[in-house]
């Protein structure tokens, strides 16, 4: 990002005219704006819990109020977010892969049939200026295995009446659209549908900034592509970036896509391409595999289109893997830094920590002396009981489903007021509990914080395609406790785990 930030031609960034003459050659300032967005979807891997172990498989790490900070997002970034709302979903479709939604081994997962999908973000007060307006993000996580979504995608065309109800003819994928629809009464996280979470909290946040300049940004890659072109169109089409007060204004809805499948047919594209305060641009790596799925008749991809090309890159090892060549910090962000298209050499032109390609691979060349998959959590999650024996660290609880949306831009006490709570009348419902922990310690857990870090065991294979005890998300350190706080009356975990990256 430029010292200036992006304030002064933001809406040319966003779309406004459809990104002419900034494609080709790839635009300085677009090329920092893709990795900027980026950046915040590669967040949804990093704090993801892929241990099928694990009781809390497919959720989330981090609280709202320590994403971006502790995902390494703040640190040398003046533009800052903050999360105001967590997106879960789950599927009705019982064909539906595990390449899509992760399914925990223990037979009482805190998350049932559902997983964390991503978050709805808002930019700061003192961000604005920088920005040049108020940004509300959704972002979308992607896909977790890469192999068994390619040998999965026999899914049929479905009518998006639930989504588009006026139109007749779109029709999407079944799978994306179930991911997005599908709500279940007794879920503890979906009894609203993610569509019905995002819809609900997108409505509150534009009439709350109904007098501000606002853009409304929806990111995803992989899986996470299909729903932000999903997202943006529901809307764009349904007119939920119009504050219903001033029902003539209404708020620009930009998609920036990396690597996504193909969504839907023609008559979903044409719907999507007239709306006027639409824009869409999805990136793609001319190695990468999954821009060509479905492979099936009826298909088209919608929005406009940037190609990169990593096959160049002197820095990068040979790409073999599906997975390494759709990889989005190692295949996408490196990408984004240096491919001037398919034709021309790789230069990087955009200063980005070369570390970072190895975060999840072992791409990055040996002379740079990074360890492979370096993003890792110390022990596996394991943690050491007083007795001396060894136990995968657990929670006592985890934040429910909440529709509160937490905001830093307030004046006064008046405006939480306005936000209403559906799911849970406890005001301190995203503190979490740890069974290792009296409740009179604060030091890990108070209602400041509003939730303590979320300690996980999850994994990560070489390829990003399939679990294996090899590879882990994150790191946790140990701080066990000698103080005599009778430690002999307790034969369970009395360490104080923190998740330190």
């Amino acid at each position: 990002m430029g010292e200036g930030g992006f304030a002064g031609k933001w809406r040319k960034l966003s779309g406004e005219d459809n990104w002419n003459s900034l494609l080709e050659p790839l635009d300085i300032d677009l090329r920092r704006y893709l990795i900027f967005y980026g950046e915040r979807v590669q967040a949804n891997y990093d704090t993801f819990i892929l241990d099928r172990r694990s009781r809390y498989t497919g959720a989330s790490k981090f609280t709202k109020k320590q994403f971006f900070s502790r995902l390494g997002l703040d640190k040398g970034n003046p533009i800052k977010y903050n999360v105001v709302k967590y997106i879960y979903a789950t599927s009705t479709s019982p064909t539906a892969p595990q390449s899509f939604l992760l399914k925990s081994l223990v037979k009482d997962p805190y998350l049932g049939q559902s997983n964390w999908m991503g978050y709805i973000a808002v930019s700061s007060e003192k961000s604005k200026p920088l920005l040049g307006r108020r940004d509300i993000v959704i972002s979308w996580r992607g896909t977790i295995q890469i192999s068994e979504w390619i040998e999965n995608f026999d899914f049929p065309l479905k009518p998006t009446t639930k989504v588009f109800p006026t139109s007749t003819c779109a029709l999407a994928h079944s799978g994306f659209l179930s991911i997005y629809t599908s709500s279940h009464p007794n879920s503890r996280f979906n009894k609203t549908s993610a569509r019905d979470q995002v819809v609900s909290t997108i409505k509150r946040l534009v009439e709350r900034y109904k007098d501000e300049d606002v853009s409304i940004t929806v990111i995803g890659h992989s899986l996470g592509g299909a729903l932000a072109t999903l997202t943006g169109g529901d809307i764009a089409v349904n007119g939920y970036n119009k504050p219903t007060s001033r029902p003539n204004k209404s708020f620009p809805v930009t998609v920036f896509a990396y690597g996504n499948p193909i969504l839907g047919n023609i008559c979903l594209r044409e719907l999507l391409h007239k709306q006027e305060n639409l824009h869409i641009l999805r990136t793609v790596n001319m190695i990468d595999f999954i821009q060509f799925l479905p492979p099936l008749i009826g298909y088209e991809h919608i929005g406009h289109k940037l190609v990169i090309d990593t096959r160049k890159s002197p820095y990068l090892k040979a790409i073999e893997s599906y997975a390494k060549r759709h990889n989005m910090e190692a295949s996408y962000l490196h990408g984004l830094a240096g491919s001037h298209g398919v034709d021309k050499e790789f230069k990087l032109v955009i200063t980005r920590d070369l570390a970072l390609v190895n975060k999840r691979t072992n791409l990055l060349k040996d002379e740079y002396l990074i360890p492979n998959h370096w993003w890792t959590q110390q022990n596996k999650g394991m943690v050491q009981l007083s007795n001396g024996s060894w136990k995968l660290h657990e929670l006592k609880g985890y934040p429910p489903q909440n529709d509160e949306i937490e905001y830093d831009d307030k004046d006064d006490d008046d405006d939480e007021d306005e936000i209403e709570h559906d799911d849970n009348d406890d005001e301190e419902e995203d503190e979490i509990e740890h069974d290792d922990k009296d409740d009179d310690d604060e030091d890990e857990i108070n209602d400041d914080d509003e939730e303590d870090e979320i300690e996980h065991d999850d994994k990560d294979d070489d390829d990003e395609d399939e679990i294996n005890d090899d590879d882990e998300e994150d790191e946790i350190e140990h701080d066990d406790k000698d103080d005599g706080e009778d430690e002999d009356d307790k034969d369970r975990d009395e360490a104080r785990v923190q998740i330190s990256l």
